[in-house]
């Protein structure tokens, strides 16, 4: 099965499994309800372990990705200057593939530096959901 018709399986089956709820939950009826459980939780042990692995690809990635280049583009030099058409062959698909290890590699860094930011800005939610709760049961305790 070629690519394109795979993806375009895929896509197809995904719609029939994914419903995208926002600000409610579907009431049965086709509507929507504001009054259903939240069906979406973020775990701080999941956020940071997709990090920590898309750090670690990024390092294995930027380390073992390189690991050819010097030689292709050697080689492609080589058979330039020995006259084969090869050569420029050889360095269209070194050229190709530093473009598409520098996108690999930005993808990876933006995934691990956004599950960082998202932990980060959540646990600092989480502190400051819980000083205003202490404040209003504080409030609640004069009122009695």
């Amino acid at each position: 099965m070629a690519f394109d018709e795979e993806w375009a399986t895929l896509r197809a089956e995904s719609t029939q499994r994914v419903n995208t709820r926002l600000n409610g939950v579907d009431d049965g009826n086709g509507g929507r309800s504001g009054t259903g459980k939240a069906d979406l939780a973020v775990n701080q042990d999941n956020l940071g372990s997709i990090g920590h692995e898309a750090y670690g690809l990024h390092t294995r990635l930027s380390k073992d990705g390189d690991h050819a280049r010097p030689s292709t583009f050697e080689a492609s030099l080589a058979l330039n200057n020995g006259n084969f058409s090869s050569g420029a062959a050889l360095l269209k698909v070194h050229d190709r593939w530093n473009t598409h290890l520098r996108t690999l590699l930005n993808a990876c860094a933006q995934i691990s530096n956004h599950l960082d930011y998202s932990k980060a800005a959540h646990a600092k939610d989480d502190v400051q959901i819980a000083g205003d709760l202490i404040s209003v049961s504080k409030l609640n305790e004069y009122l009695k």
